[in-house]
């Protein structure tokens, strides 16, 4: 029922952009840069500036990547970097550029059962969730988030499938922020979704940051116009050069939290 209903979602928005009499566009992404707010924060500005309206469709990263090689999308606004040059060197995709990165993180309870914090290592603190038996919450959707944990539980020398203390919920970031705040367990979130929505999740705390491996890359790149005729790769061109120009940059760059927090750093080259 949930995926008939996403991809009847996906149709009514390209019917409502078929009749529209404006220009549009629409992107796929993950739900890290639609549940932070950064898309509602700069989109308005570019809608304003080119007169092109831009729907935005969430999902996992592994999803929106494959939206897009299915030409359901105009170009896609991810966070997996390995998958988007596979995704690139296969042909389904074209100009790819890094916009902004910012970090993962290890949130869970306060009283910190596993005992991570203060940790300098990802394994290490992997390692002390696993031996402990911790609750850890897995996103499990095979988004760039869902990707990166599988890889610091495989450099922890870890197998957490099917152990009773994983949950994998198969959510977004902050519905899987909202399962670990109500079962009181660890999860792995990029900081830009926690610092967004961290005043409704009581329960939870930052317990591990600061580990180089947490670095997170977002990019964005448009669907192939060779690959799929329909897609509008013009307008979808139009919206790249401007997410890594002087304007866009400075505009993701200036997006904060309640907090005064800035939630991504830009770094388009």
């Amino acid at each position: 029922m949930k995926k008939f209903l996403g991809i009847l979602f996906i149709i009514l928005i390209f019917a409502s952009m078929a009749f529209s009499a404006e220009k549009t566009i629409l992107i796929s992404t993950t739900t890290s840069v639609e549940n932070s707010g950064l898309l509602s924060y700069i989109l308005p500005h570019f809608e304003k500036k080119t007169g092109i309206k831009v729907y935005v469709v969430a999902r996992g990263t592994g999803a929106a990547i494959e939206m897009g090689k299915r030409g359901d999308a105009d170009l896609v606004f991810v966070h997996a970097k390995e998958l988007e040059l596979e995704a690139l060197k296969q042909g389904y995709f074209i100009n790819r550029h890094d916009v902004c990165y910012n970090d993962f993180i290890v949130v869970g309870p306060k009283n910190d059962p596993a005992g991570i914090k203060g940790l300098k290592r990802a394994s290490e603190a992997f390692k002390k969730i696993a031996n402990s038996g911790s609750l850890f919450v897995s996103r499990a959707d095979k988004s760039g988030t869902h990707m990166k944990e599988l890889k610091l539980w495989e450099f922890a020398g870890i197998n957490p499938k099917e152990q009773s203390w994983y949950l994998e919920a198969g959510q977004g970031m902050e519905k899987t922020l909202r399962i670990s705040n109500e079962k009181q367990a660890y999860t792995l979130t990029d900081r830009g979704t926690w610092l967004a929505v961290k005043h409704r999740l009581e329960d939870l705390t930052l317990l591990f940051e600061g580990d180089p491996i947490l670095f997170n890359q977002y990019g964005v790149m448009a669907v192939n116009p060779q690959r799929h005729k329909h897609v509008r790769y013009k307008e979808a061109m139009q919206l790249i050069n401007w997410l890594i120009s002087k304007e866009g940059q400075s505009l993701i760059g200036s997006f904060k939290d309640k907090n005064g927090n800035q939630l991504f750093i830009p770094n388009a080259k």
